[in-house]
């Protein structure tokens, strides 16, 4: 059986990319799926390496049943662009640097993760940090619904079968 490696990115790896890793964790344990997936995040920056998700995104994931606290944030590591199968960033500057970063032969699979929610409108998750609390409940909309939409495309490709 075929392990989907994906990785979720944004800056500082503490706001956005954890409660992608946080929701997107969840949806696949809800259906069943997590011995199919290899589910990371990391940063753009080394800013904040070690910590935890910001509290304010650990208390919003928490009130949707996803919990955050245990993650660590992390660089991107150039190992990391042969290794994952999808590479999902949350916005233009971190694409940017990603795909600069990320050797030839790897580049498909750098996507934005709000490609797999087009309904929405918008190719950007925006960054929430300096922001208020609302923008944490924003952020986690629009990543669940792109974790649907992404586990949706990997079932029409045939990637992945789910039963239930």
């Amino acid at each position: 059986m075929e392990i989907i490696k994906v990785l979720f990115v944004c800056m500082g790896n503490i706001c956005r990319s954890p409660t992608a890793e946080g929701v997107f964790t969840k949806l696949v344990t809800d259906k069943n799926l997590t011995d199919r997936f290899k589910i990371d995040s990391a940063g753009t920056h080394a800013y904040h390496v070690g910590n935890p998700p910001d509290y304010r995104a650990q208390q919003a994931a928490r009130r949707r049943g996803i919990e955050l606290q245990g993650l660590r944030a992390r660089k991107v590591h150039s190992s990391d662009f042969e290794y994952f199968d999808y590479i999902l960033v949350m916005d233009n500057d971190n694409y940017a640097i990603v795909m600069q970063d990320c050797p030839k032969e790897y580049k498909d699979k750098v996507k934005f993760f709000l490609d797999y929610a087009p309904h929405l409108g918008e190719k950007e998750v925006p960054d929430p940090y300096y922001g208020e609390k609302l923008g944490f409940e924003r952020v986690l909309d629009m990543v669940e619904d792109a974790s649907q939409g992404f586990l949706e495309t990997l079932r029409k490709s045939g990637r992945l079968v789910i039963s239930n």
